[in-house]
This record gives structure tokens, sequence and C-alpha cells, in this order.
């Protein structure tokens, strides 16, 4: 009997280890293509889906704000957001930039009102979080970047809106 417990034990921890839960991701329900022009209203701060611009907010690190409306255009295209308050400790940022270094699919910037001091959104998905050290950075990223529920994963990230709000 242990002969067939034990291999079907190592397979459901195989699958289980390939899309593990990340405790405390909230999950929203929006869908895809909705572009309208002009400043939107979303329900999260910061968004994690809904309508937002024609053009996508170019991947990267920026210091100032971003605007919602292009932010949430490069979640539907499968980037993971970080967002910080402004204020937030040298340190903890530094940590953040060093968290989406490298990675093409990923924003970093400071947002002004959300509910804690850093926020990771993904298409339909939102974690809080109170310090840049927390092991959960690096599982969402791997999780929802280029993956999960974005509408468009593989569209762009580059090539569209570079300013800050």
């Amino acid at each position: 009997m242990n002969r067939i417990l034990l291999p079907a034990l190592l397979l459901l921890t195989a699958c289980a280890q390939g899309n593990p839960e990340i405790k405390g991701v909230q999950s929203f329900k929006y869908s895809g293509g909705d572009h309208r022009t002009g400043r939107l209203t979303y329900a999260q701060r910061p968004p994690v889906g809904g309508p937002h611009h024609p053009v996508w907010q170019n991947c990267g690190v920026y210091d100032r704000p971003l605007y919602d409306e292009h932010a949430v255009h490069s979640l539907e295209h499968g980037a993971v957001w970080i967002t910080y308050q402004p204020g937030l400790d040298t340190g903890e940022v530094a940590q953040l930039r060093e968290a989406v270094q490298g990675r093409p699919y990923t924003l970093l910037s400071p947002y002004e009102a959300q509910p804690s001091p850093i926020v990771l959104s993904a298409w339909n998905k939102q974690l809080t979080l109170t310090s840049a050290s927390d092991p959960r950075i690096p599982a969402f990223i791997q999780k929802y970047e280029q993956g999960g529920e974005a509408p468009e994963i593989g569209a762009p990230c580059s090539g569209g809106y570079g300013e800050t709000a």
C-alpha cells in the first residue's frame, strides 16, 4: 500500500508547488479590452483592472506616481505593478528596486493614498504588505508576471507611455 501512496503523494506535492497559493492575495473580476481616454475612477487603489487608456505604461522603475489608466493597460499585458507609499524608507525602496531589476514586465512607483506601505497588483489580483523583505514579493512576481488572469499576456510593455503623473 505504501508503494502506491508514496508516488501519489509526491505527485500531489509537485502539483501544489507548481501553482502555490500566496497568502493574503485578494481576487477581483475584470475583463480586458475596454479602452477609454481621460481620467477614470477605480474601485481599488491602486487599481487591478477595468477600463484603461489605449496606450500602456512602459514597464520600469519610476520615482514619481503613474497615471492609473496607463498602468492598468500594462497590467492587462501581464505586468506586475509594485507601488509604495511616498516617504517609504529608502532602504525599503531599494529592496523593491532589487526585486524588479531585470524584469521586463514590472512597474515600480510611489502611489498616494494606498492602504498599506507596499501594494503588489496584477490583473484581478492584489497583495498588501508592510515590508519590502516579505517573502511573498518574489512569489507574487513569479506567479503573476506574464501569468495569472491577464487578458493580453505577451503584449508589449515598452514602446508606450513613459511619463509620470
